[in-house]
């Protein structure tokens, strides 16, 4: 063991002040080169990379806690003697940063058109290397244990090679495929998205019933359906209806006239139809709507597309050049024109899709898009988890990870963008189609041009696990750390990444899964529950919390609030908790180091030791193998609130009370105490050490003379049999000290004030050697010759029952304190006496709010409680 003396705490500040030494202990781990993984190294490897933030982005809450987590799993193991990589990396983050860089070029007056392609290129480039990747520095300030050294990009040389080889292999494979398909598209954008781009909210619009067919019920060859488009109906080329039910039966395989086109349209039988829902009948538009494209497709129905990339009318008629939302009113004006409008209803609240980086309704389309064809990969997928080789935490969670990939459509991997990877397919005369890997030629000569799109920014990020160990070439890194061992994510894109990642690589790298675990954690919402949103204005700025509260007390709030799979409220109020959390930390070690804590001796054998020196060696052996079961069980909450509890209730509240006794006798007790502090609280910082580096390193560092608790090792276990006799004598000095501290309070004792007290039956109950600490914690001393036994209890222990009479002459005020107590027992009595009037009348118990009625059934409680505590208070005082 390496040592420390008392003299050393001239090191430690009175305070512990975050914002002093946050970057100092950093930059000087980074430099130390303690993060920086070694693939020659025999040590097992431990491998995260993390979910590449976008280049534009900034920390918000959702990562601060996803990187609490990894960096407290990647200290542990790295403690534990794993070589441990945990690979930062950015993603390019194709509409984002495409959008950021258009908005400054209309700052100046220009559009990317105007710079043409590979100048805007060249632009979104430098905004990159001038702007861009602003959270790598915020990682930075959360103390992330990241190897900076390996730091990927994934539109960088290495990432991009892997790209189009991967491409390249699958479009061989024939698992990419170009097809016209419906997609989401933004009108603004002028992109086709992907599901995770589209965030649905709830909408007002309106549902119109519509008449097809004759122009009125009179007819039998009429037909009612319900649209919130009514504008799509222009594309209409069928209507359907289940085959089952029998009021369409009739008009299934006739033809019903279209309005306002002249069209005729079949009627066609459908099991997709919910013959329960609405009029029973649908329109069937199959150039706007995904599920009217299945439909078509099973029908042989031509799909009509109606609008353009814009979103503006191009079918011929009154309505051309109308923009989808001027187009909506003037369609159902013209239709209630000729009586075709059988119902109106608004507001119709309805699910709408948005574009997350523009908010512009998104528009169904049928394109023309590259796709993968994802059944194979995705059936490799789900069995790579159900036959365990890769393990979903918490369990429920793989349920929903099965219903994605047994149901996955085909992937659209192609963007109507200017920044990211470009689609390597060339088209040249006479219907030639070439796929450009990184080492072939490029197609040359007249009419050789290559597809305008870009890859969807999933594509490349589906390949992070093993494209940033260097993967196509097959490199030490790749070698050494893959599979990666375990992912941590949101459960919200497990779908969209997870599932990607999953498919990609278990496809390049011949079976081999990506990662042996994933961790999925919930989601970080507001004090109330509610998604935080800047419309809400209910957004938490992490680096606010950073700025005030510390990094360690930032990470230990998301840390202590994580539960797997399950969202998280966090508040202020928590993050303060975390603050004093540390204060206290460093308050009890700095305490303890100018007492003479040690590392330097060895912790003498238990039969030498205190009740009190066993009971918390014996504690903290159990601490230690809680935490590593939680820790193994990804549960943050739960090894959180074990460690807090600990070291607040039991180290600081208990044991360094019980030691301060025992240093005061000196001699071979002082230093025995002194060894098993410098143990304990060098375990506890050990322990701490992963979720509040910083203020953990300063106190070990100086407690022990060690060089970093970065490199340390994890704490283990002594394998002492604990000892029970030990835990039940000091469990009995908690309950009587507990007791006569809230029995002093009762008698209006000052919590400092030294009170003459007389004690029977300590013997009896085997405390005797325990009495001095006892006396010390209870602010009790000894009785005089004087002694007046003014109030007295009895406490049942294990070992017998204690009588302890306090003399409370010249403590307490006797007639101050009856008259304070007589006037809170009347407004006890005045506050029952109010709630029973309330809950006595029926008007208000039976047309009040049940949460109002169930408050003033607590307050009466919490009254006649008050009441009960006051009399038998008044009852024992002297003089009664």
């Amino acid at each position: 063991m390496t040592g420390t003396s008392s003299q050393q705490t001239t090191d430690l500040p009175p305070a512990w002040e975050p914002a002093t030494v946050e970057a100092e202990l950093y930059q000087r781990w980074v430099d130390a080169g303690y993060f920086t993984a070694d693939p020659t190294s025999d040590k097992p490897p431990f491998c995260i990379v993390i979910p590449p933030p976008n280049v534009t982005g900034s920390l918000h809450m959702g990562h601060a806690l996803e990187h609490s987590l990894m960096d407290a799993l990647t200290r542990r193991r790295r403690m534990q003697g794993y070589e441990v990589l945990w690979l930062p990396g950015m993603d390019h983050a194709g509409i984002a940063t495409q959008n950021v860089v258009e908005r400054e070029l209309a700052g100046e007056g220009k559009s990317r058109h105007d710079l043409g392609r590979e100048a805007f290129v060249e632009r979104v480039w430098q905004w990159k290397n001038e702007s861009g990747g602003k959270i790598l520095n915020q990682m930075r300030r959360m103390g992330d244990g990241v190897d900076w050294t390996r730091e990927r990009f994934t539109m960088d040389e290495v990432l991009s090679r892997a790209v189009q080889t991967i491409f390249k292999r699958l479009f061989e494979d024939g698992l990419i495929y170009r097809a016209e398909r419906i997609i989401n598209w933004c009108p603004r954008c002028h992109t086709a998205l992907s599901d995770i781009e589209v965030e649905h909210s709830d909408d007002e619009g309106e549902l119109v019933s519509i008449r097809y067919g004759s122009p009125d019920d009179t007819g039998d060859h009429s037909i009612v359906v319900a649209t919130t488009r009514a504008e799509t109906m222009l594309g209409d080329t069928a209507v359907a209806v289940h085959p089952d039910d029998e009021r369409y039966k009739h008009l299934v395989g006739t033809e019903v006239q279209l309005p306002l086109t002249g069209r005729m349209i079949p009627v066609v039988a459908d099991e997709h139809v919910d013959p329960s829902f609405g009029t029973g009948a649908v329109k069937v538009t199959p150039a706007h709507d995904p599920n009217d494209f299945e439909i078509g497709q099973r029908h042989q129905l031509p799909a009509l597309t109606i609008m353009d990339e814009h979103a503006v009318i191009t079918a011929h008629g009154p309505f051309e050049g109308l923009d989808r939302f001027e187009a909506r009113p003037a369609v159902v004006a013209a239709l209630r024109a000729q009586g075709r409008i059988v119902a109106e209803k608004r507001p119709y609240v309805h699910s709408v899709g948005h574009c997350t980086r523009c908010g512009t309704v998104v528009e169904p389309r049928l394109s023309l898009q590259w796709f993968v064809k994802v059944e194979p990969l995705a059936k490799a997928a789900g069995d790579a988890v159900r036959d365990g080789r890769t393990t979903i935490h918490p369990p429920e969670l793989a349920k929903r990870y099965f219903d994605w990939v047994d149901n996955m459509h085909d992937w659209c991997i192609s963007r109507q963008l200017w920044w990211g990877h470009r689609i390597p397919v060339w088209y040249g005369p006479d219907d030639k189609v070439v796929c450009v890997g990184p080492d072939d030629e490029v197609p040359e000569g007249e009419g050789w041009h290559q597809d305008p799109d870009v890859l969807d920014t999933w594509f490349s990020s589906a390949l992070f696990p093993f494209s940033t160990l260097g993967w196509p070439e097959q490199t030490r890194d790749l070698e050494r750390f893959y599979p990666n061992q375990l992912l941590v994510t949101g459960y919200d894109i497990l779908f969209f990444w997870v599932a990607r990642m999953m498919m990609f690589g278990l496809y390049a790298m011949d079976g081999a899964q990506p990662f042996d675990h994933v961790f999925l954690h919930g989601l970080v919402r507001d004090p109330a529950g509610k998604k935080m949103s800047k419309s809400r204005g209910n957004v938490i700025d992490p680096l606010d919390w950073l700025d005030r509260f510390g990094a360690d007390a930032t990470r230990f709030t998301l840390a202590r609030g994580a539960n797997p799979g399950s969202d998280m409220a966090i508040s202020e109020e928590w993050a303060g908790g975390s603050r004093n959390f540390g204060n206290k930390l460093w308050n009890a070690t700095r305490f303890a180091l100018m007492n003479g804590a040690t590392t330097a001796r060895e912790v003498p054998a238990r039969d030498t030791l205190t009740d009190a020196d066993r009971w918390i060696l014996d504690l903290t052996d159990a601490v230690v193998s809680e935490v590593d079961d939680l820790y193994e069980d990804y549960q943050f909450a739960k090894l959180c609130d074990a460690l807090y509890h600990f070291t607040w209730d039991e180290l600081c509240d208990w044991y360094l009370e019980l030691a301060k006794v025992q240093l005061a006798e000196g001699g071979d007790r002082a230093d025995s105490t002194r060894a098993v502090l410098g143990h304990v609280f060098d375990v506890v910082l050990r322990l701490l050490h992963p979720l509040i580096p910083f203020v953990t390193e300063r106190l070990w560092t100086t407690l022990t003379g060690g060089e970093s608790l970065v490199i340390a090792e994890w704490p283990a276990a002594s394998g002492h049999a604990a000892d029970a006799d030990a835990a039940g004598r000091v469990g009995g000095v908690q309950k009587l000290v507990t007791e006569i501290r809230r029995f002093r309070s009762d008698q209006g004792v000052k919590p400092g004030q030294r009170v003459p007290a007389r004690l029977s039956g300590v013997d009896t109950a085997g405390l005797s050697a325990l009495a001095p600490a006892m006396a010390s914690l209870a602010r009790l001393e000894a009785p005089g010759e004087a002694f007046t036994a003014g109030a007295s209890l009895e406490v049942a222990l294990a070992g017998g029952t204690v009588v302890v009479e306090l003399d409370l002459s010249g403590t307490v005020d006797i007639a101050a304190e009856r008259k304070r107590l007589a006037k809170d027992l009347a407004a006890a009595r005045k506050e029952l006496a109010g709630c029973d009037a309330k809950l006595g009348n029926p008007n208000f118990t039976d047309k009040a709010p049940a949460e109002v009625v169930a408050k003033i059934k607590g307050r009466r409680e919490a009254a006649a409680a008050d009441i009960d505590r006051i009399t038998a208070r008044l009852d024992t005082m002297p003089g009664s």
